[in-house]
């Protein structure tokens, strides 16, 4: 009953709304490679909105039908040569991945430049207990992994280091929640970040 709930009031929603953030940070003219696609609804929603993109997904689990062309994977490495696509994306993947430095190492590899993701940061009083509340909700009926690895804002910027991107803009306000439920859902646990590769 809560998962119908969830699509029917917030799936719709958060899809548009990332939609409008990814087309606004996504540079122009590029191949992208979306990692996690699912369906490929929210790629194709940022294609709608940005014809000049095209957009491939890759995923752990086969979907019957999908808006996109999606290839599968094991969740560790990704199927693509070096620097294959000009932006690699992800969003609200890494903390589903068994090894999230590893798959954050392979988006580099296959990005010549740009790397964008969407995801959640443990920041503030039950930060951690209401993402597994979010993350259970949007994907436990569809048998998506959930080991509910989240990381600090700390950790996010170590890792970044670690695999060779930096910062070149951020957001920390999406609107992914009407109100009174932002008051609970948002409060600072989304992030959106573009990132770019440092030089060699």
């Amino acid at each position: 009953m809560i998962g119908a709930a969830h699509g029917k009031l917030v799936y719709g929603r958060r899809i548009n709304v990332l939609a409008r953030h990814l087309a606004e940070l996504l540079p122009r003219d590029t191949s992208v490679l979306d990692v996690g696609s699912g369906d490929g609804l929210l790629a194709r929603k940022v294609m709608d909105l940005r014809p000049d993109l095209r957009i491939r997904g890759v995923d752990v689990l086969p979907r019957a039908e999908s808006h996109i062309p999606v290839d599968m994977f094991d969740g560790r490495t990704l199927p693509f040569t070096d620097r294959e696509f000009d932006v690699v994306m992800m969003v609200d993947v890494l903390h589903h991945a068994s090894d999230q430095r590893r798959l954050l190492r392979e988006m580099v590899r296959v990005s010549k430049r740009t790397v964008v993701i969407k995801d959640h940061i443990v920041r503030g009083a039950l930060a951690w207990r209401t993402l597994v509340f979010m993350d259970w909700v949007g994907n436990a009926r569809y048998g998506v992994a959930l080991p509910y690895a989240y990381w600090t804002k700390a950790q996010w910027d170590t890792a970044y280091a670690d695999v060779g991107l930096r910062v070149s803009e951020s957001r920390e306000h999406l609107g992914l929640y009407p109100w009174p439920a932002s008051l609970v859902f948002e409060r600072g646990l989304h992030f959106m970040a573009k990132l770019e590769r440092n030089a060699a």
